[in-house]
């Protein structure tokens, strides 16, 4: 058990013929019970700032172990959203495609309906050419025929006739 500031006031020393100057002892013993109470009040001192140091290590170590749930917790949600958006991107892209082949194949049978029109449209073209072809021609045969000349000779003499002349 370690001495007491009181302990070392109350040691008593025996006396002996050439002993040491009381007075001497006296202080000096003074002043190790001063500096040895000094030493176990800064001892509680800090013993008491160990406690609290102590209490906020705990303080903080709570803290820091909550922190690293929310880390994992975080990282965790965060590793599910991005499967979720991995996920939502690839029924997203499957849409897309299946959309666009869709589309695409629309395009091509109403491309070949238009070239089957075309080619429809251009046959008739051809037809009408050549019927317009053969009216004209027929019309302008019968505007060559000699017909017109004596239509004209005979529409002229009968009104030569009429008029008496």
């Amino acid at each position: 058990m370690p001495l007491s500031p009181l302990d070392i006031h109350n040691k008593e020393f025996t006396r002996s013929w050439r002993g040491y100057d009381e007075d001497e002892v006296n202080e000096f013993l003074d002043q190790v019970i001063k500096d040895y109470e000094m030493t176990i009040r800064e001892k509680k001192d800090l013993q008491g700032k160990v406690e609290q140091l102590n209490e906020r290590l705990g303080h903080f170590t709570d803290i820091e172990t909550a922190l690293n749930k929310s880390i994992l917790v975080a990282q965790e949600t965060a590793e599910e959203v991005k499967g979720s958006a991995s996920k939502e991107a690839k029924l997203i892209i499957k849409e897309a495609e299946k959309n666009a082949d869709r589309i695409i194949n629309e395009a091509l049978e109403k491309s070949r309906r238009i070239s089957l029109d075309v080619e429809e449209l251009k046959k008739q073209a051809k037809v009408f050419r050549t019927r317009l072809k053969m009216l004209v021609e027929a019309q302008l045969d019968m505007i060559d025929t000699d017909d017109w000349d004596q239509l004209f000779d005979t529409e002229m003499s009968e009104e030569l006739e009429l008029t008496g002349k």
